[in-house]
Order: structure tokens, then C-alpha cells, then sequence
């Protein structure tokens, strides 16, 4: 009898160590279906982010946006220097060109700045950097791309637009589940006329006008104007710059909502259109089609300046890509 009851606690305790080895094999196999699903759904969203962000690219660089097409034609019916008309007559017509074949409008497409707002609901973000510089090779053959990327002391270009550092990526976060990417070609004609200054407190409001001014005067012509005009102003040296690229993602026919920095950038506007630099740098009433500001609170003892120039392609263009795979782009840029 004792034979048989211990006989029956061993098939018992047998039958529940097969139970639980057979639990576990199946939570284990729903896991790895689980993870396989997250990672199969991963791959599937960065590939559309790739695709997308190749697009992007060709928008840019292909068609200029509506805003600054508007104001480049205001520019040529009230421009009065012949020389500066001439000159922007022939933007427009490489602009309906550039849009009518299908090639960028600019020999120099620049190089690749992306700015990227990460929804707080993505599971993942790992492969959205890779996908973005997937994007920018497929784009330089696709588009195609002048291949600008070289490494700075050697000088040797790469051949497809990356390398460490570039494309240039700017993340932020934001409450969502989609991602927003906006992408900035800045070529160097423009870029090469960025500056940041120092300031002292005590020289205001005044002082960042004349610092702001006095870059576009020694820049005259070298970027290609009329140009655009980001400001940073605020935050540290490096974040002052920042801004001031961050700035040139907004259409320049929509003000800064707070009422004294969009003063601002009407009174720089006036004084950049006062040099008499004009289009190309050859004279005329329109040196700047539009002055863009975005600030930052800074030390007590700093007020920091940064000054991005963009030429009259202020070449832009941004979508929503939603975690379903849906994408919306977003006129603008």
C-alpha cells in the first residue's frame, strides 16, 4: 500500500513537472512569436520611414515651397534695379524648369540636415537613424544627388552623401504614436556664411539687429540672395546656431507668435532690404525674402546670436509617418 502511494506522488509530481515544462515551452513560443511580430512590425515601419525620407529629399530639391515661390515672384514685379530683375527672372524660370523635368533646382543639393520628432508611443527608435541614412544613399543615386559628403581634413568624398556626422540629425520628442521627419538641404554657398556672436547683455535689442545685419552685409552676394534668414537667439553658442537652422523649417509667410519677436523679425527684414546688396548681389530693393527668429532663455551674463543663412532655395519639405504606416506630408516643409 505504501508501495503504490509513493508510486502515485512520483507520477504526480512527474505529470506536473510535464504540465509546467510544457507551459513554459508554450509561453516561450508565444513570446518568440510576440517578439518576432514587434521586430517584423519594426522593420516595416523603418522601411517606410526610408522610403518616405527619400522622397523627402526629392521634394526638396526639386520643387521649392509655395512660400518662397510667392515671395520670389512679389520680389521680381517690385524689384526696380534691371540687374536685380534680370536675376530673378532667371530663379523663377530654373524654378518652373527644375519642377517641369524633374532635377534639382541647384547643382549644389547641399548637405542632408534632418530634423525628427519622435512620438512617446514608438516601441522603438533604433532603426530610424540607419533608415534616414539608408535614405540619403538610395537618394543620391535615385534623385540623383551631387555626392557632397567629405571627410574634413583629407577631403575625400564618400560618394553617396554620408558619413560620420552626416546626414546631420536633430531628434526631438514629442506625445504621439508617429514620427515627424522634415529634412534640410543646405548647400555651402550659404551655410559658409553662418556666424554666432557673444553679446554682451547690455547692447540689446540694438545690438543683435547690427550683429545680424552686419553678417548679411559681409556675406553680400556669396550666399546667393535674396536669401532667408534664420535667427537664434538664446540658449549657448552652439544652441543659438541651432535655432536660428531651426528657424528656416518655417514658411517664411507665417510670423513668430509672440508678438515682440515677430516685431523682430520685421524690423530685420526692413534693414536687410535697406543694404541694397539685391538679387545675386548685384543691386536692388530685395536682399532678404524673409527673416525667420526662434529663442531660447539664456545665462543671465550671455546673449548669444546665431545667424543661418539659407540662399533663395530654401529648399524644404517634411512628413507624419503614422505607426499604421500611413504617411502625410505637410506642405510647408
Amino acid at each position: 500500500m505504501e508501495k503504490r502511494t509513493r508510486a502515485n506522488q512520483l507520477d504526480s509530481t512527474l505529470a506536473s513537472s510535464v504540465r509546467k515544462g510544457l507551459k513554459d515551452i508554450l509561453t516561450s513560443m508565444r513570446t518568440s512569436r510576440e517578439i518576432w511580430r514587434l521586430e517584423s512590425s519594426s522593420m516595416k515601419f523603418e522601411k517606410v520611414v526610408e522610403d518616405t525620407a527619400v522622397e523627402l529629399i526629392r521634394r526638396a530639391v526639386i520643387q521649392l515651397p509655395k512660400d518662397v515661390e510667392n515671395a520670389l515672384v512679389k520680389a521680381f514685379a517690385e524689384e526696380e534695379s534691371e540687374a536685380g530683375k534680370m536675376q530673378l527672372k532667371a530663379i523663377l524660370d530654373n524654378v518652373r524648369l527644375a519642377r517641369e523635368v524633374g532635377a534639382p533646382m541647384c547643382q549644389d543639393t547641399g548637405l542632408l540636415v534632418f530634423f525628427i520628432k519622435v512620438g512617446d508611443r514608438l516601441a522603438s527608435m533604433s532603426g530610424l537613424s540607419n533608415a534616414l541614412i539608408q535614405a540619403a544613399r538610395r537618394a543620391t543615386l535615385e534623385v540623383p544627388l551631387r555626392p557632397n559628403a567629405v571627410h574634413p581634413i583629407t577631403r575625400k568624398n564618400t560618394g553617396d552623401n554620408t558619413g560620420l556626422g552626416i546626414p546631420y540629425m536633430d531628434w526631438d520628442f514629442i506625445a504621439g504614436d508617429f514620427i515627424e521627419v522634415a529634412v534640410l538641404p543646405k548647400g555651402a554657398g550659404s551655410e559658409n556664411m553662418s556666424s554666432v556672436g557673444m553679446l554682451n547683455p547690455g547692447e540689446g535689442l540694438s545690438g543683435l539687429k547690427k550683429f545680424v545685419v552686419d553678417t548679411v552685409i559681409t556675406a553680400g552676394g556669396r550666399p546667393c540672395p535674396p536669401i532667408i534668414v534664420g535667427v537664434g537667439i538664446g540658449g549657448t553658442a552652439d544652441g543659438a546656431l541651432k535655432l536660428g537652422k531651426k528657424a528656416l523649417l518655417r514658411p517664411i509667410d507665417k510670423r513668430h507668435p509672440d508678438p515682440s519677436i515677430a516685431k523682430v523679425e520685421t524690423h530685420l527684414l526692413e534693414a536687410l532690404n535697406m543694404t541694397g546688396i539685391g538679387p545675386m548681389g548685384l543691386g536692388g530693393k530685395f536682399t532678404s525674402l524673409g527673416v525667420n527668429v526662434e529663442y531660447a532663455y539664456c545665462h543671465t551674463a550671455s546673449l548669444p546670436v546665431g545667424v543661418n543663412i539659407q540662399c533663395w532655395a530654401d529648399r524644404r519639405a517634411a512628413a507624419r509617418i503614422h505607426l499604421d504606416g500611413k504617411v502625410e506630408y505637410l506642405s510647408g516643409g
